[in-house]
């Protein structure tokens, strides 16, 4: 009588100081820290061959020019702005990790893709938190159906492992309720979201399966689970906005087949979800050019260039330091740039709070967003408006210097589509340009000074300020 092969043994790894234990401890034995012990399944090692002449079939390294190559297939899953942030489309047998906040709307957005991708082929639903009567009773309200889209209610990964079939996209709600019987540890525990994850990925490249994941963010707003989650995705997605706001934003942060600067904008309907072509609403207010501390300046985000509104706003402090916060920009980026005016511009800052932020709720790191953030500051510190057609792009250094910035052109040529009639940018970057000048008027500058004496922003008693030629 065969004996059942005997299951994988665990075993607990804390992870500040690698003591094995084989059981869990709430305090490690050896470097005495709390809640660091980690299940792990203990591989076991291959035997060795024990006659000599058998050969091992070993894996062979080929010099580059050998190596072919391979062509990713792309399916579209019927939102736009969904695909333009996967690069262009679904590669086939990927693995794309989707996180966001509870009820941000992850679970419709997948439902609305997978009813698409069933037109043409078979998709599978396991829904762990869900039953599968909830899951339809939303695919009845977004108005979707499908005999090629099947519903699982399982929370056992073998037991979802045996449903695949001939399934050629799989979506898994949630990653953190799914759990392996290889580990004895609760779902949801780091040990049991990378043994999974592991085990999907391997399954997602053998069998050629697409897995959309679903993965919950914690307090800080990253992945709640470790961070070999991540580096074991292809693509990671992040689904944000504020549940009271119909806007939501999907931003790609990991895509091994396509940019990972990629944002994707979708309004939050009565019949699902679903993409916004026009960014005008969204990161511009109708209000801009009347009152003081607000700029606009065209931002690169992966292979798209949208217009953003800043905003700031300057109020008397109360305290002895003045308080500084921001939205959207990078906090350090702003306190170094109001230094900057205040030394080589002559505009106070030490008696007034700075606040700041980026409309739409997006967020903006890249260098070319500093010309605007002064233009914006200085606007609202001598409480004069920026004309409402004008856009304002460049890198500023910390002598007040204007630097270049990449994708000038493109820039440029999104502010004629978006109707403004004069853009400010650095000299260096206006050689580049010279073909939209019959379209658009170009001020080029090289100094925060120029800029700010270009704008009408200079008080009377302010020292002259650096760069600006008079």
């Amino acid at each position: 009588m065969a004996s059942k092969p005997k299951a994988p043994s665990t075993q607990f790894v804390c992870t500040e100081c690698g003591c094995i234990a084989p059981k869990w401890l709430g305090k490690c034995p050896d470097c005495g820290n709390f809640n660091t012990m980690e299940e792990e399944v203990v591989r076991a090692e291959p035997a060795p061959l024990a006659r000599a002449g058998v050969s091992q079939v070993r894996t062979r390294a080929l010099p580059l020019s050998k190596i072919g190559y391979e062509k990713f297939d792309r399916v579209k899953s019927g939102i736009a702005e969904f695909d333009t942030v996967l690069g262009g489309g679904i590669v086939r047998g990927s693995l794309v990790l989707l996180g966001g906040d509870p009820g941000i709307g992850k679970s419709t957005l997948l439902t609305q893709v997978s009813a698409h991708l069933a037109k043409t082929q078979k998709v599978l639903y396991v829904s762990a938190e869900e039953s599968c009567s909830q899951v339809k009773m939303r695919c009845e309200r977004l108005g979707l159906t499908s005999d090629n889209l099947y519903l699982l209610n399982e929370t056992c990964l073998e037991d979802v492992e045996s449903a695949l079939e001939e399934s050629q996209t799989v979506i898994i709600d949630s990653i953190q309720a799914v759990y392996t019987e290889t580990l004895s540890s609760a779902a949801g525990s780091v040990g049991q979201v990378r043994e999974c994850a592991a085990k999907l990925m391997r399954i997602a490249k053998s069998r050629n399966i697409t897995f959309f994941i679903i993965g919950h963010v914690t307090k800080e707003g990253s992945l709640a689970g470790p961070k070999v989650l991540e580096h074991i995705m292809d693509t990671v997605l992040y689904f944000e906005g504020q549940q009271e706001d119909n806007y939501r934003l999907l931003r790609a942060v990991k895509n091994r087949f396509g940019s990972a600067q990629e944002v994707g904008v979708f309004e939050m309907t009565d019949e699902g979800i679903k993409s916004v072509n026009d960014y005008a609403q969204l990161f511009l207010s109708e209000s801009r050019g009347v009152a003081a501390g607000s700029a606009v300046t065209p931002s690169e985000s992966g292979n798209r260039c949208m217009t953003v509104e800043l905003q700031t706003l300057i109020a008397k402090t109360a305290f002895g330091a003045p308080r500084r916060m921001s939205l959207g920009v990078d906090y350090n980026k702003l306190v170094v740039l109001i230094a900057v005016l205040e030394k080589r511009c002559g505009i106070p800052f030490y008696s007034s709070d700075v606040y700041i932020n980026a409309m739409g709720g997006i967020r903006l790191g890249e260098p070319s967003v500093d010309l605007a953030i002064c233009a914006a500051l200085a606007s609202a510190a001598n409480d004069v408006p920026i004309d409402r057609y004008t856009a304002i792009f460049g890198e500023v250094g910390l002598t007040g210097e204007i630097r270049p910035v990449s994708y000038a052109d493109k820039r440029v040529n999104e502010c004629i589509k978006t109707g403004f009639k004069r853009v400010i940018l650095p000299a260096k970057n206006a050689k580049a340009c010279q073909k939209y000048a019959d379209k658009i008027e170009l001020i080029p500058v090289q100094y925060v000074g120029q800029m700010i004496k270009t704008l009408g922003l200079k008080p009377a008693n302010a020292p002259p300020t650096f760069g600006a030629k008079e």
